[in-house]
């Protein structure tokens, strides 16, 4: 049985449609990665909306969302995910441990003003477990890895492997001058790593307008650094910058494949199939 990973959406900060981004596609964080009857999504941006309308004909909806940090940019898709509407739904969200408990932090925004549905209205049925950093989650018959990564507030990147596949999904995380040691342990020998490359290496160091140094994103050279080290197969360049276009991502993706052939940018609808055994990593 196959991996597959499904982008929902690819964008970072704030979601960016227009005719500039319609080949990218313009709403943010959400990777659905299944396989069998076995659902896990990785982050909750405004792509889960489109995850979610998906779902709906399918019958009743179970899957385990992990939560790389509470930006609104990784959460705004959860009041609009239909399921959570439907009573037969089951959604496990997850996410690293936190001063306040995660399901506090989740009703926040759909509190009133800001929301007509209260979250502890929502039929479904929801449950909730807070990570720190190394723990190990079992879903189903897959293993989740959570590690903490650097951003302004706590963010963890996971690893998830089944059967000798692995996906490893790093975003909202910053390089700083060298490879992250914690990263590259996470990513070993990864058949696929999904990581922040919001900006270009000029415009991170500021070379090209301000200095985006301590803003918590990282770019497409950080990204190809982290692979090579950690021996990774396939890299996918992941939560772009709403300003960027739909030319200025395929240039872009052209830079990184001239030093890492095996990279890719995310685009909404990118589906890609794990085969293992040696069956490598294919686009659906």
């Amino acid at each position: 049985m196959s991996m597959q990973i499904r982008f929902w959406g690819v964008r970072g900060s704030i979601a960016s449609p227009g005719p500039e981004t319609v080949r990218a596609g313009g709403n943010t964080s959400c990777v659905e990665v299944s396989f069998g009857d076995t659902r896990i999504v990785l982050d909750a941006g405004t792509g889960m909306r489109r995850l979610g309308a998906a779902l709906l004909p399918a019958g009743p909806v179970e899957a385990t969302v992990l939560l790389s940090h509470l930006h609104w940019d990784h959460i705004q898709g959860i009041p609009f995910f239909t399921p959570m509407y439907v009573p037969s739904s089951k959604i496990h969200f997850v996410a690293g441990a936190r001063t306040a408990p995660l399901r506090d932090s989740l009703k926040l925004q759909m509190s009133a003003p800001n929301f007509p549905v209260a979250f502890e209205d929502v039929p479904a049925k929801l449950s909730f477990t807070e990570l720190r950093e190394r723990d190990h989650l079992v879903v189903a018959d897959a293993r989740v890895v959570a590690q903490k990564a650097n951003h302004p507030d706590p963010v963890h990147a996971y690893r998830i492997e089944r059967d000798g596949r692995s996906v490893v999904y790093a975003t909202d995380t910053e390089h700083y001058a060298c490879v992250d040691q914690r990263l590259v342990s996470l990513a070993r020998d990864a058949d696929v790593l999904i990581y922040d490359a919001q900006y270009l290496p000029e415009e991170y160091s500021g070379e090209s307008g301000m200095s985006r140094v301590g803003w918590g994103h990282s770019t497409y050279e950080a990204g190809i650094a982290l692979a090579r080290a950690a021996g990774v197969k396939r890299l996918v360049l992941f939560h772009h910058d709403p300003t960027r276009t739909d030319d200025a991502l395929d240039e872009l993706e052209a830079r990184a494949r001239r030093a890492f052939p095996d990279a890719l940018a995310a685009r909404e609808g990118l589906v890609l199939e794990v085969q293992g055994l040696g069956g490598g990593v294919r686009a659906a």
